[in-house]
Parts: structure tokens; sequence; C-alpha cells
């Protein structure tokens, strides 16, 4: 039996297991091997096979955070080209999600199977206990940090995880169609304007208050701080709602509310593509393609994996199921899904750079300095400027 094989990771590998019985109506004799690592371990092994141009499977998924370097090279398939023709699915993709996967050249090098729209989740029970309600978070960045000094001297929670939170979703919100968050669409350095000293003087304000509890997300502080009360809000992918319900903090159920981000935010929060390897077997490609089309394009695997594994979805044909309106149990009964939903549509796509990943490590170095040493935000803006101008020249 001839055999495609598709490499993947939690929970992809399993959303992929789940799309077996419909491929098998339609290809019998095709079998699906599907091979699931780590996330990081799989990035790490299609790096090496793309490069050597060995053990390449088929298919394989990607993670939004990791396109800009994977999309620059030419070890992918440009999907625009026949017999892909992706630009004819277009219309089928919530807008920004397609963008997310084009590189510089205008390369569709990933289709996107679902999206991470940025929201703000917040512990319900502590902002009665403050005598807040939701508004008092999201009218605007400097009510928000208000609202975490009021939650504070009712509670003794913390606002936030850690003050780099407030960064991270400030420079994703609000960036210039074809622009990056770290590079412009010619390639300049974008980090030392008015939006980035924003982001840093409000993460140093939050610190300064004493609001954020200084732990890293996915630490055992940080599960431990959701599970007993002591942060209020994280701003994330609304999948991190799932990730609470099932493993990070299921005791809290029914206390955690969601919203869209403060003062008419929109942003990306992570996402999952499919690839084919340039390099990959050429009697495979039509039927990877075919593969990758029916995992998200389909409307019923599409909402399959939404119910299952809170992959929330890039078609938009998915967009007025019923269940957008179904009550979230630990949200409270929300039906949350229908903010996420809203924001999807408005989020805004920044391009994809191959410095992406070095230039948000050189970012989050000098907001340590600002927030622990001192140092001045000019000051570290121009740094961190000069860094990535020298990079971008290599």
């Amino acid at each position: 039996m001839k055999t495609l094989t598709v490499a993947a990771f939690p929970a992809i590998d399993k959303i992929v297991a789940g799309a077996i019985p419909a491929w098998r109506d339609l290809h019998p004799d095709i079998e699906l091997k599907i091979v699931s690592r780590r996330a990081s371990d799989h990035h790490v092994a299609m790096t090496t096979a793309l490069s050597s141009q060995s053990n390449l499977p088929d298919l394989f998924a990607l993670e939004a955070d990791y396109v800009g370097r994977f999309s620059l090279g030419h070890g992918l398939e440009d999907l625009r080209r026949a017999p892909f023709n992706a630009e004819a699915l277009r219309p089928r993709f919530v807008p920004y999600a397609l963008q997310q996967g084009t590189n510089a050249r205008g390369e569709i090098v990933a289709l996107p199977t679902d999206v991470g729209p940025g929201t703000l989740l917040y512990r319900a029970d502590l902002l009665q206990r403050a005598s807040l309600v939701e508004a008092d978070l999201t009218r605007s960045w400097d009510g928000f940090v208000e609202a975490g000094r009021r939650i504070q001297a009712a509670t003794g929670a913390y606002l936030l995880a850690h003050a780099r939170d407030m960064k991270d979703i400030l420079i994703r919100a609000g960036v210039t169609p074809g622009d990056g968050i770290y590079f412009g669409r010619d390639g300049t350095v974008r980090v030392n304007s008015p939006h980035y000293a924003r982001a840093f003087e409000l993460a140093r304000a939050v610190r300064r208050a004493k609001l954020d509890a200084k732990v890293g997300s996915w630490s055992s502080d940080w599960t431990e701080g959701f599970r007993r009360g002591g942060i209020a809000t994280q701003m994330m992918g609304a999948w991190l709602a799932g990730h609470l319900n099932n493993w990070l903090a299921p005791t809290t159920r029914g206390l955690w509310r969601a919203a869209q981000l403060p003062e008419g935010s929109f942003a990306a929060y992570g996402g999952t593509f499919y690839a084919i390897p340039r390099a990959s077997d050429p009697a495979t490609k039509a039927l990877a393609w075919e593969l990758a089309t029916l995992l998200t394009t389909d409307r019923r695997l599409q909402l399959q994996a939404f119910q299952q594994h809170d992959a929330f979805p890039a078609a938009v044909d998915t967009y007025e199921d019923p269940f957008f309106e179904q009550p979230i149990p630990f949200l409270g009964g929300q039906a949350a899904r229908t903010v996420w939903r809203e924001a999807a549509r408005r989020i805004t796509a920044p391009a994809v750079h191959k410095q992406d990943r070095f230039a948000e490590e050189v970012i989050n170095t000098e907001l340590d300095k600002v927030l622990l040493r001192g140092k001045d935000i000019p000051t570290a803006l121009g740094d961190a400027e000069r860094l990535l101008k020298q990079r971008a020249h290599r």
C-alpha cells in the first residue's frame, strides 16, 4: 500500500488522525503515516530535514512563530504555483491567516489550518472583589494598569504573570498591513518607534507598581498562579482558555471570562500551518496538497478540530456554525467564541521575516535591562535597533 507521511506535533497529530476516515473514503489505497514529536523537537527535525533534503515528510505542520524562519529560504513549495494554485483558496480563509503563510517574495509557502486570535482572559471573581467591571480592564491600556492596582489592593493578586506580557501583546497590535512585528515591509528595522516605546513604558509601569508576578509562561509558578487565583489576567491566544480548562487550571472552572484586548486592539497570537517540502517525492506532491486542503478547508474537519482540540478554525465558512454561540462552562457560560470570531475577522497579519526569532530575543533582552537595571527606554530601543540592523545586513 502506498504511504503519505505527515510530520506533526501535539495536538495536530490527533487532528490529522481524526481526518483519516475522510481520507480513506477518498483514497482507500493510500495510508496516512503520522510522525509526531514534541513541538520544539518537530521544528528542529524539520529544519534538519529541509537543509539536508533527507528524511522529508510529504506534508508537515508548522507553528506560526516558525513560519518566518522556514519561509524565506527555498525549502518549501510555493503553493501559488500549479498544481497547487493556493491563491484560489484565499476567500476560504480569514484574511490575516493566509497572509501569515506568505513570505516577503509573495510566495504562499504554508496553508493555515487554525488561528490564534488574541484575547484577554480575566478572573471575574477577582474583579468583583475589587468592585470592577470588564470595561475597567478594556477601556484603555492605562486603565488596565490602574485596574491592576485596584485588584491587587483588594485581593492581593497580580495583574499579570510578567510585565513582558504587556510588551508582547502591544507590539503585535495595530501592525500596519505589509509590515512585520520587528521589520517593515522593505526590511527596515522598526523597533525604535513610539509604538515600541509605549509598549516598554507600560511594561515598566506594571513592574514599578509591582503588578506582575515575575513568572514566565508555561512555568510551574505560572500554572500555580492561575490555580490559586494569584494572577488575575492573561493576554494570549484564545486557545489558552482550552488549556486552562483541560490541564492548566481545571479547578478554576467558571471563574474566568474572555474579552477583547484593551483599547480596541487586535492581535494574532499563534496558529498552525501545513507546508510541502520542495525536495519531497514529486510523485506524492499532488496527494500532499489534497490532504492539506482537506485538513484546512473541509468544514466538517475544521469544526471537528475546533470542538475536540480548541483549534480555532482558519476556514471562514465555519464561522456561522451554531457552535460559536454555545456557552463555554469554563468561562462561566459565556459565548466567548463570538468574541474570538470578531477578533479573527479584524486582525491584521504581521509580515514574517527570517530574523523574527532573533529580534524577539533582542527585544526581550533590552526590556529586561529596562525592568531589572533601570536602563532608559530610548537607549534600550536604540541599542536594539543597532543590533538588528547589523544582523539584517549579514
